[in-house]
């Protein structure tokens, strides 16, 4: 794929390049962040543990942001919101909000930011979950490398970009008999309501675990049926199987 997001990249590399620390020290960018929320201060300067201290990013391309916006859609975007401002619908209900991670990415170490999304917000006091047992380390850096290309404003061009993977993935799967055209029809049905769904709910569980539940709640509603869903199952398996999904 072409790098489109390269000169982005390579500005919110720059601006992340000096805050790494040493184990134990601070990590932090600017004061502003704590918007005056003494609370808020204290979770962007927390010390991190000796176990994260040498976590630093891997290089970050389209296809590492592409799988983060999937990750991102499934599993954070109810409580951060779209465009990662913390408005999501599910965060309005919790306190503190969840942090308006679009921007304070841009800011924050690697490592620090491994950190919180591992562990949660038990050290934190605040609701986020722990995402160490749910996602695996490249996940988690695919969904960083994701919310900071978001904190630069690019979430619409982001969704052209995953709407045209897939649609591409699903043409060639049709083109090389993998599946019909009907098939790749319920895929895109199916796909869309559970994307719909994500952005106003969080169920709990790993990504499997959530969208399973998604799926059930979505035929149980009755805005799909059954049919659909075990097509749209057994569509992600042919797909898989079958090497197309990126």
């Amino acid at each position: 794929m072409k790098k489109i997001f390269l000169i982005v990249i390579a500005l919110f590399l720059a601006g992340c390049a000096g805050g790494t620390g040493g184990p134990g020290e601070p990590q932090g960018g600017s004061p502003m962040m704590g918007g005056g929320d003494s609370g808020m201060m204290a979770r962007h300067h927390a010390q991190v543990p000796d176990e994260y201290t040498g976590k630093t990013a891997p290089e970050t391309t389209d296809e590492s942001v592409l799988r983060g916006a999937d990750i991102y859609a499934v599993n954070c975007l109810s409580c951060h919101g779209e465009t990662g401002a913390g408005n999501g619908p599910v965060g309005a209900t919790l306190d503190p909000k969840p942090a308006p991670i679009g921007h304070t990415t841009q800011m924050l170490a690697d490592n620090l930011l491994f950190y919180r999304i591992s562990e949660g917000g038990v050290p934190f006091q605040t609701a986020m979950p722990a995402w160490k047992d749910v996602l695996n380390e490249e996940q988690i850096w695919d969904v960083l490398a994701y919310v900071r290309v978001l904190g630069q404003g690019n979430a619409g061009q982001i969704n052209e970009m995953r709407a045209a993977q897939q649609e591409s993935m699903l043409k060639d799967a049709v083109s090389q008999g993998a599946i019909t055209e009907e098939q790749a029809d319920v895929f895109r049905a199916v796909h869309t309501e559970l994307e719909n769904y994500m952005q106003t709910n969080s169920p709990q569980g790993d990504m499997t675990e959530r969208e399973n539940t998604a799926l059930a709640t979505l035929v149980a509603e009755g805005t799909l049926t059954q049919k659909q869903v075990d097509e749209f199952n057994n569509v992600h398996a042919l797909l898989a199987e079958g090497g197309f999904m990126p």
